[in-house]
């Protein structure tokens, strides 16, 4: 898996909206980040978005598919994350809409993370 600086800056610039962004390489690819919550990875010049029970049914209704990749010879999903339909790629508002989703899925795991360091 690989990833492209350029496809990276295309994204970050689509999703400007949201407010301030990073992006941050991590295994070959990279995600993307608001404060701490991670709501978005990209490896091989595609994205995925994090899913949870409010958005998840608006990716299996576009036929999405879980984020996969191979280790040590097995099939491993990622069913918190879903790859985002070529439909929304070529449409900035829904791109914003759908990353919208995917932001909240992604800022109520990192405020249940920071709860239970929290709880230590």
């Amino acid at each position: 898996m690989a990833f492209s600086k350029e496809f990276g800056e295309h994204i970050l610039d689509m999703l400007e909206p949201l407010g301030p962004l990073t992006l941050k390489r991590m295994f070959g690819g990279a995600c993307i980040n608001y404060g701490r919550a991670t709501f978005a990875l990209m490896f091989d010049d595609t994205i995925y978005f994090r899913v949870d029970e409010a958005n998840i049914e608006r990716f299996r209704d576009a036929d999405s598919e879980p984020f996969r990749y191979a280790a040590r010879g097995k099939d491993v999903i990622v069913g918190s994350y879903y790859l985002v339909p070529e439909e929304v790629l070529d449409d900035v508002d829904k791109m914003v809409d759908w990353a919208r989703g995917a932001l909240d899925a992604g800022l109520k795991v990192a405020r249940a993370k920071q709860a239970k360091g929290k709880g230590k």
